[in-house]
């Protein structure tokens, strides 16, 4: 790979006898990963692709994964890179907890953060790009996310709303992205001398406005993909410096990461308590990770909570698709119709007037005249839920996929019924008699083949 003179220069200053390995490394092999969701079934074909464990992920491995398979569309599976899996372990939110993800999108991190929350709690992931936040709306979907609220805003705007209201909150910061040249030859293109310098008051901005929205005694988890010490170490003193209520906390550094550089910065030795992943010492891209704890005061706001927005109609329509699918309802959820749309919005969610929101929560579905239309996105997320289901086979799944309609051997009770696929929520079908007639989105149909759609 042709890298910046400068470039080279630079890390063969502040590496010295590591250097020539260092930038040996962006000459080899891109390592590809995968994870699996702890919330979904694990099929047979998963099972025999999980043969590479990541030494520091209970729920990722090496390998690479299709994403027009059964599993990927299904949200069993998620593709990352391995060394930003580290990301997600470190900030593992325990269940019950409000967290935010600030610049999450495409949403690898966000899915992270989902495995170890169950369903339970609250994250709020935002994106600033309108762009991008469509993907992160995507994944966060597939993902069969209940608990979750996307927004599109700035963290100034956020922390406006949400003062000292989260009890962890990810800043992956946009970066200048050294670690993923190897990955990314593009973001080589980019990079100039300067780059880091202007990508660290980016940053500084986006800390500052975090630290508004962190509880005390709440956990902030910074990472970059870049190697700069500007963005990294020097960006946790400064961090440390500014907000003296802060504490890092040691990272259990395993599989090749190492302590990060104090004398990369103002020479304190905390620093060394956050984490840098580097490409010629382990199986991954480059990152830099830092964990701290908040020891003072927030100023927060008291904070009405959700109430539901239905009429009598929308409210009877809602109770008669409960009523024919035996189900009790969704109680961690407050009702809220956005048109003819009905959204299930996170119970643990406040009135948030100004910000820009993406998604409210889980899209429950669409009201059509006299009667109520289930969601792709309910179906994903119904795996512990009682609605009634439907096993089909991998070939039925085909034709599921691509739009068509298929046969049952049998005949379920008629209605709305979730299709499923060797245990997996794959969509909705509308059973009539033995025919199922198709709901998967017609901007997601594909002609899937076993070249195509294997995992």
């Amino acid at each position: 790979m042709q890298l910046p003179a400068e470039f080279v220069q630079k890390y063969q200053r502040l590496l010295g006898d590591q250097a020539p390995a260092f930038l040996a490394a962006f000459d080899g092999p891109v390592e590809k990963g995968f994870r699996v969701n702890p919330n979904k079934t694990v099929t047979a074909t998963m099972r025999a692709k999980m043969t590479a464990p990541v030494p520091y992920s209970p729920i990722g491995y090496y390998g690479k994964v299709n994403g027009n398979a059964l599993e990927h569309l299904a949200g069993a599976v998620y593709s990352q890179e391995p060394s930003a899996m580290t990301v997600g372990e470190f900030a593992k939110p325990a269940p019950g907890e409000r967290v935010l993800d600030l610049c999450a999108a495409p949403g690898g991190k966000t899915t992270h953060l989902l495995s170890y929350l169950h369903q339970t709690g609250l994250l709020v992931t935002n994106e600033i790009n309108r762009q991008r936040v469509t993907a992160l709306g995507d994944n966060v979907e597939r993902y069969g996310a209940r608990n979750t609220v996307i927004t599109n805003d700035t963290p100034a705007a956020l922390a406006k709303e949400l003062s000292g209201f989260f009890d962890r909150i990810l800043v992956d910061a946009p970066c200048s992205g050294e670690g993923m040249f190897r990955k990314d030859h593009d973001a080589v293109q980019y990079w100039t001398p300067d780059y880091p310098a202007a990508c660290a008051e980016r940053q500084r901005e986006i800390l500052t406005e975090a630290v508004k929205m962190l509880r005390p005694g709440g956990h902030l988890i910074y990472s970059t993909c870049t190697f700069a010490p500007e963005e990294d170490e020097q960006m946790m003193a400064w961090l440390l410096k500014t907000y003296p209520e802060f504490e890092l906390e040691p990272l259990a550094k395993t599989a090749g990461m190492v302590d990060a550089k104090p004398e990369w910065a103002d020479g304190n030795p905390e620093l060394a308590k956050a984490a840098r992943l580097f490409p010629h010492l382990m199986r991954g891209e480059g990152h830099f990770i830092a964990k701290l704890v908040y020891h003072g005061t927030t100023v927060g706001k008291d904070k009405k909570v959700v109430r539901e927005q239905l009429n009598a109609t929308q409210r009877q329509l809602w109770t008669d698709f409960l009523k024919k699918q035996a189900m009790a309802g969704l109680p961690q959820l407050v009702l809220q119709a956005h048109g003819d749309q009905l959204y299930g919005v996170p119970a643990m969610m406040p009135v948030t007037r100004k910000l820009k929101v993406f998604r409210p929560g889980i899209l429950l579905g669409t009201f059509k005249k006299k009667r109520f239309e289930p969601s792709y996105a309910l179906a994903l997320a119904s795996d512990d839920l009682s609605l009634p289901k439907t096993e089909i086979t991998r070939e039925q799944w085909a034709l599921y996929v691509h739009g068509e309609t298929f046969e049952l051997t049998s005949a379920p009770v008629a209605g709305f019924r979730v299709l499923t696929c060797d245990g997996l929520p794959v969509g909705f079908g509308k059973i009539v008699a033995k025919t199922v007639k198709n709901f998967f989105p017609k901007g997601l149909r594909f002609l899937a083949t076993s070249e195509n759609a294997t995992l």
